[in-house]
């Protein structure tokens, strides 16, 4: 009987993977690590070993986590109705056999009464700290909690697993519910020519207008509503659109609200059952920050430092419309800022993003960014043919690395890749799928298929299988895809995450990889964008699309200079964010009557431009901080964290060459490749020889 969730090849056949089989699957798969974690509780206490306990219990639910990872990645990049049935069949199931792991007695025993052997007292360290990682992680998670306690936990885990799949769910649905059509090619006006290509080719692809009478389509993805934010000098095409995007999850049958109050009251309760004062400090605790008042502090020092300068910036542009409009300077109104600020931008430094996306065809993006990774980290990536095969279909695939053959892909615009590191070793692999589609989630992101560790004693090498997802511009009627700035600077942002996997290097898989603490994960994420600014980065991958010419000295001089551009007043866009995370998961923990607007602009007092008409809050549309239990919930904070480690970190190779192999060497083994093998902050002080410098984030912002 076919069990295709249950595969054990490298390579997943995706088009075996039947929606009808996730139930029977996934099933099966948490009967066997029931089974594994039942029989490594009962092993013999007289003969345990780090390998048997902690190695033991990540092997011991291994297969479940590739078979239901396998199972939300469809979720995530091919939804549909019978998917979030199955899917939403088996979350409870799946969410509660993992909160109950740490919640086993008799497996908490085996851990304690492991590490006071001599064998667990004498472990080299990073099995020491694999172990200490471990138990600190099962008593977070409750294993010292009261029976009746416990019991309350496991309920709070499933119904959190399923308040925050409905809110993502909710998510994609009010976004993918609104469009707008326009048939007046004058409402169009000032929109760049890629933008109105785009709309038109979407509407053609929905089955309107036609090549005498062609319509416009718009829709609520970045390369669709951004444009028109930016650009659109019909200001009710813009607020048209703007209105679109505030009632994601808001309102109607796809409203967030009482869900967003819900998670809130369930977290707050889950930390308050660990004896913590909220969800803040409950989940930091595993973090460099530590606590809740740790974190805030530092979002609320860093708003001190750039509140003057992003004040100015908000009044130099209210007198910029002023003296263009020949009226007097006065409040925006939310849809008018971002087109505005271009237009500011574009007089004082004669600079149009425009310019720029003829040098960046996704195809030579990407092919630059992987010699930069080739010079700097000395990778090579390697591209394999693929082949998509519709449900029903069969046909040659491979299934194993290193095998002849083409590789199965789960759509027909995704691409595979191999990378080996510099003795020619394969290291792992990954999927890459660049562009929107209604079945497919917003926003960009890295996640991992399997976990890869190296060789160790006499087991062999086991191979990374990661992937990378966006919503970038997509090509239109042949063209190459021409991405923004912006856009670029996204993928080689998930592309740093793809890499701190890749090189992973750590032979114990909870440690290894990604697996870091979360206010450093963004930092190999972070320091890859930098090289989206540096003129020797630039010319390996900014080429034009037609020419093949690198970006002129004039533009590029023009990019440079406007490049902090009200970089306090987008600084402080980032702070509004990690100050509302924090503040709703800290304080203000709702109830039913509490007016989730009215709250949100209460917190962020002092952190949004003054409008006059009043945003709704996007608390209903974060999906990092309420689309699963726990994400980035109390950790948006991270991004700014990590940016002020990046700035500083890059400064290296700014001193020492911006594609230098000698940094690139010592980044890459220094922190790409040590996984949580050590305390972040060592591996820091490791490649730059002392502590963060805290002003770096501001220096390279222009306001130090």
């Amino acid at each position: 009987m076919a069990q295709p969730f249950l595969t054990q090849d490298f390579h997943p056949r995706w088009s075996t993977l039947d929606i009808a089989c996730i139930q029977a699957d996934i099933t099966t798969a948490l009967k066997k690590a029931e089974s594994n974690i039942n029989d490594l509780a009962d092993q013999d206490r007289g003969k345990m070993n780090f390998d048997s306990v902690v190695i033991g219990l990540d092997d011991a639910t291994r297969p479940l986590n590739e078979a239901w990872g396998l199972v939300q990645h469809l979720d995530s990049l091919c939804n549909s109705p019978a998917l979030r049935e199955a899917h939403n069949a088996m979350l409870t199931q799946v969410s509660s056999f993992f909160a109950k792991i740490p919640l086993n007695d008799h497996l908490w025993d085996l851990l304690e009464t492991y590490s006071i052997t001599e064998e667990a007292r004498s472990l080299p360290p990073i099995k020491k700290r694999a172990l200490d990682e471990t138990m600190e992680s099962f008593r977070q998670a409750g294993a010292d909690l009261p029976p009746d306690k416990k019991k309350r936990l496991e309920a709070i885990e499933s119904e959190l697993s399923q308040a925050t799949q409905k809110y993502s769910e909710n998510v994609l649905d009010s976004t993918n519910k609104w469009e707008l059509f326009i048939t007046d090619p004058e409402r169009l006006k000032g929109l760049p020519k890629s933008a109105i290509e785009a709309a038109r080719a979407d509407a053609a692809a929905k089955g309107v207008g036609s090549a005498e009478a062609p319509q416009y389509r718009f829709s609520l993805k970045g390369p669709s509503m951004i444009p028109v934010t930016e650009h659109a000098e019909d200001a009710e095409l813009r607020r048209a659109v703007w209105e679109g995007s505030t009632n994601i999850g808001r309102g109607g049958e796809h409203d967030n609200t009482d869900l967003i109050k819900k998670i809130l009251r369930l977290r707050q309760e889950k930390a308050q059952l660990m004896g913590k004062s909220n969800f803040a400090d409950q989940v930091l605790q595993q973090r460099m920050a530590k606590n809740g008042q740790t974190a805030l502090s530092f979002i609320e020092n860093l708003h001190s430092k750039i509140q003057s300068a992003f004040h100015r910036e908000t009044i130099q542009l209210q007198e910029y419309r002023a003296d263009v409009s020949n009226q007097a300077a006065d409040l925006f109104q939310p849809w008018e800022v971002a087109f505005w600020a271009e237009k500011q931008r574009k007089s004082e430094y004669d600079f149009d993003e425009e310019e720029l996306r003829p040098y960046f065809p996704l195809n030579k993006v990407l092919d630059g960014m992987f010699t930069l990774v080739e010079k700097v980290f000395n990778l090579s990536i390697l591209q394999r043919k693929t082949v998509f095969y519709a449900a029903g279909e069969t046909g040659p695939a491979s299934t194993q690395p290193g095998q002849p053959g083409l590789v199965e892909v789960w759509h027909p615009e995704v691409k595979f890749y191999e990378v080996k590191n510099e003795k020619g070793v394969h290291i792992g692999s990954f999927y890459a799928d660049w562009h929107p589609r209604d079945s497919k989630r917003g926003g960009a992101w890295m996640n991992y298929l399997k976990m890869g560790t190296p060789p160790s004693g006499e087991r062999d090498r086991r191979l990374h299988l990661g992937l990378i997802c966006g919503n970038m511009t997509p090509p239109v009627d042949g063209k190459p895809a021409l991405l923004t700035h912006d856009e670029v600077c996204t993928v080689f942002h998930e592309f740093g995450h793809l890499l701190h996997q890749l090189c992973g290097n750590v032979e114990i898989p909870t440690l290894n990889g990604v697996n870091v603490y979360w206010d450093f994960v963004e930092l190999p994420s972070q320091i890859m964008e930098n090289f989206c600014w540096e003129r020797e980065s630039l010319d390996l991958f900014a080429r034009h699309h037609e020419t093949g010419k690198p970006i002129p000295a004039k533009i590029f001089k023009k990019v440079i200079a406007a490049k902090n551009y009200r970089s306090a007043s987008d600084i402080m866009r980032q702070l509004a964010f990690g100050k509302l995370d924090l503040e709703l998961h800290m304080h203000h923990v709702t109830n039913d009557d509490t007016d989730l607007d009215q709250l949100s602009r209460q917190i962020l007092k002092g952190y949004l431009t003054p409008m006059k008409t009043e945003n709704p809050t996007m608390a209903r549309r974060f999906s990092h901080l309420f689309s699963s239990p726990v994400g980035y919930a109390a950790g948006y904070y991270s991004y700014k964290w990590a940016e002020v480690l990046d700035a500083d970190a890059f400064t290296r190779f700014q001193k020492e060459g911006v594609l230098s192999a000698k940094v690139g060497h010592e980044f890459r083994e220094k922190v790409l490749s040590k996984g949580n093998s050590e305390d972040p902050a060592k591996l820091f002080r490791d490649f730059m020889g002392r502590d963060p410098e805290p002003m770096a984030l501001l220096a390279r912002a222009g306001l130090a």
